[in-house]
C-alpha cells in the first residue's frame, strides 16, 4: 500500500541482480562445459538471474521432453536389425497434421503384405510434436526424440526424414528415457510371462 509493495518488488529485483554477478564471480573460469556448474546454476539452488549461454551452456532436458518422432529397431546377435514397426498405419491415422507417410512391404512372389515398412517418411516442418503417434503405437515402434537442433536452409532435402534417418536402436531410446524404458521393459516381461503361463497351463 502507498508504494510499499512496489519498493519490496524492486528490492527483490535488485537482490537477484546483485546475486547474479556474485554467482558469476564464484564460478569464474568454470562456467562453460562444466556439468557441476550447470547442475547448480540451472537448478533450484541457483542464485540470481541466469542466462543460458547457448550453445556453450545447455539446460538439461527432462526425460519427458519430446520433439520429432523416431523409429525404434532392435539389434540382433548376428548384427542385423529388426524393425519394431509393422507398417500398421495407426500412427499415420492418429497424426493430427497428417505428416506421416508409410510405404508397406509386399512379398514379391505372393503379393501379400509383409509386416515391415519399405519406407517411412515424416515431414518435420508439419509435425506438431504432440506425441500421439508414440502413444497409440501398439508395438512401441515409434518414440519421441530429444534432438531439437534440426534447422537447415533446404526444407525439401533435410526436413522430410526417411526411414534410414528416422531409425535408431533401442539402446538410444534407453539412454534418453531410462525410466520410461525400464517401465516398458518390465511390462513387456510381465506380459510375456503371462503368455508363457497360459501356454503351459
Amino acid at each position: 500500500m502507498y508504494g510499499i509493495g512496489i519498493l519490496k518488488g524492486l528490492g527483490v529485483t535488485l537482490k537477484h541482480f546483485v546475486e547474479t554477478y556474485v554467482d558469476d564471480i564464484r564460478w569464474i573460469g568454470r562456467r562453460y562445459y562444466n556439468d557441476e556448474a550447470l547442475a547448480v546454476r540451472q537448478g533450484p539452488k541457483a542464485r540470481g538471474v541466469f542466462t543460458v549461454q547457448y550453445p556453450e551452456e545447455r539446460l538439461t532436458l527432462p526425460e519427458e521432453f519430446r520433439y520429432i518422432p523416431f523409429l525404434v529397431y532392435e539389434e540382433q546377435e548376428d548384427g542385423t536389425r529388426h524393425d519394431r514397426c509393422t507398417s500398421c498405419g495407426i500412427c499415420a491415422k492418429v497424426c493430427p497434421p497428417q505428416c506421416i507417410w508409410i510405404q508397406r512391404s509386399n512379398d514379391p512372389d505372393t503379393g501379400r503384405p509383409i509386416p515391415q515398412p519399405t519406407e517411412f517418411f515424416i515431414d518435420i516442418d508439419i509435425c506438431m510434436n504432440c506425441g500421439l503417434c508414440a502413444e497409440y503405437c501398439p508395438f512401441d515402434a515409434i518414440k519421441m526424440d530429444h534432438d531439437y537442433e534440426m534447422a537447415s536452409f533446404d526444407r525439401f532435402a533435410e526436413h522430410i526424414l526417411n526411414k534410414e534417418r528416422l531409425s535408431k536402436p533401442v539402446s538410444y531410446y534407453a539412454s534418453i528415457r531410462p525410466q520410461n524404458y525400464a517401465r516398458e521393459e518390465t511390462a513387456r516381461a510381465a506380459k510375456e510371462a503371462a503368455k508363457q503361463a497360459r501356454r503351459g497351463g
